[in-house]
């Protein structure tokens, strides 16, 4: 039997994703090969043998088209034949790119392969790819009439429908703040050089944040032709209580068992499980509730037997429903703040909640985590690792 294994799992700092945050001035092609360098350097790879760079980026257009797994290579000095290809399941690209890697090198296809992720939302905004266009088409509206809606207005149904009101939202913001202010990510972060100067820090985290300051914070999504259309709504989903539109990039280097004892390297965790499900397009945001229960079931485990837990904060009514709906321990769900504090880069969010995630649970002696991110379009991941 052949095991994929997590020889190296890092990040650059994450910037604001706007004109002026700290990674803005910089090339989502560089970002990219940031992290690939640092991955080649930090394990005297020879980046000759790596058999495949899969990389995760939503807005595949301008700055970030012709595949940025490739440019990314090419522009780090390496060799020229190694291959990449570039993936998109929305949010979950990055962890659909970790999901390919590891499932390739269990299948006998890679030795080696580099799983990553990369979004520069100042310079590549999100949705730029469908500005002016129907992504849809008449069939599938006429299935989905009278339409689908956007992701703010389903995490506003989500918080409605699993009683989740707008102090609890903002609770779980703060905390989220709270806990990542608190932690040392040091060991996952990689310096970025910039016309400003080497960025080594997150910009995102406000440890000043109370659920006090939050409540003074406009709804983002309340309106009122929606509103008719689900009374049932309260307009609790503010700026603060939602990820921050982030640039940044991350990359896992997995390997098969063997091949990384060959090298001297030493495996940091292998893969348990993996899932991938869809859910109801309108709600959108519900599927990692049963790509949860899917993927225990595959590794054969109850929730409680998960020492650490990572549900992304897209919003914050994301992973209180989930945590509702499984009954898991609200001490292990991302116990060093998500996305609402370290920010959302689309892309590259798979590869940097699992490199989050690994670091964090070799800091506080966990054995086993497990991954799970909403994806546009009401479809999710799910991924289960043990420590080695």
């Amino acid at each position: 039997m052949r095991n994929a294994v997590i020889v190296d799992a890092i990040r650059t700092p994450m910037g604001r994703g706007k004109a002026g945050g700290s990674l803005s001035e910089v090339h989502p092609t560089d970002l990219m090969a940031a992290v690939l360098t640092a991955l080649v350097e930090r394990n005297r790879l020879d980046p000759g043998t790596v058999d495949d760079v899969v990389v995760g980026c939503v807005s595949q257009v301008g700055e970030q088209s012709m595949n940025p797994g490739r440019t990314g290579w090419l522009a780090a000095g390496y060799p020229e034949h190694v291959p990449s290809t570039t993936i998109q399941r929305m949010c979950g690209s990055s962890q659909q790119a970790v999901h390919f890697a590891a499932q390739g090198v269990m299948a006998g296809a890679y030795d080696i392969v580099i799983a990553a992720g990369v979004e520069s939302m100042s310079r590549v905004p999100m949705g730029s790819s469908r500005i002016g266009q129907d992504p849809y088409g008449p069939t599938f509206a006429d299935r989905y009439a009278p339409g689908l809606v956007g992701q703010g207005v389903s995490a506003e149904i989500v918080a409605a429908r699993w009683g989740l009101t707008r102090d609890d939202m903002d609770a779980y913001a703060a905390a989220s703040h709270r806990r990542a202010a608190a932690a040392d990510f040091s060991a996952e972060i990689i310096p970025v050089a910039t016309p400003g100067g080497v960025v080594e820090r997150d910009e995102t985290i406000r440890p000043q944040t109370t659920p006090e300051t939050l409540a003074g914070l406009k709804p983002a999504f309340e309106n009122p032709a929606i509103a008719a259309r689900f009374p049932e709504i309260r307009w609790g989903v503010t700026a603060g209580n939602s990820s921050q539109i982030t640039d940044g990039a991350a990359g896992v280097l997995i390997m098969e068992e063997a091949v990384a004892n060959r090298l001297g390297l030493r495996p940091r965790a292998r893969f348990v499980a993996f899932d991938v499900i869809g859910d109801d397009p309108l709600l959108m945001l519900t599927a990692p509730i049963p790509a949860t229960r899917r993927v225990l079931r595959k590794a054969g485990m109850e929730i409680g037997q998960v020492d650490h837990i990572e549900v992304n904060e897209a919003f914050a009514s994301v992973p209180l429903a989930w945590a509702k709906e499984l009954g898991a321990d609200a001490a292990k769900l991302n116990p060093v703040g998500g996305a609402i504090a370290l920010g959302h880069p689309l892309g590259a969010s798979g590869a940097r909640i699992l490199t989050t995630m690994l670091n964090a649970m070799e800091r506080s002696g966990a054995r086993t985590g497990l991954q799970t991110m909403c994806e546009a379009g009401g479809m999710a991941n799910a991924t289960i690792i043990e420590r080695v």
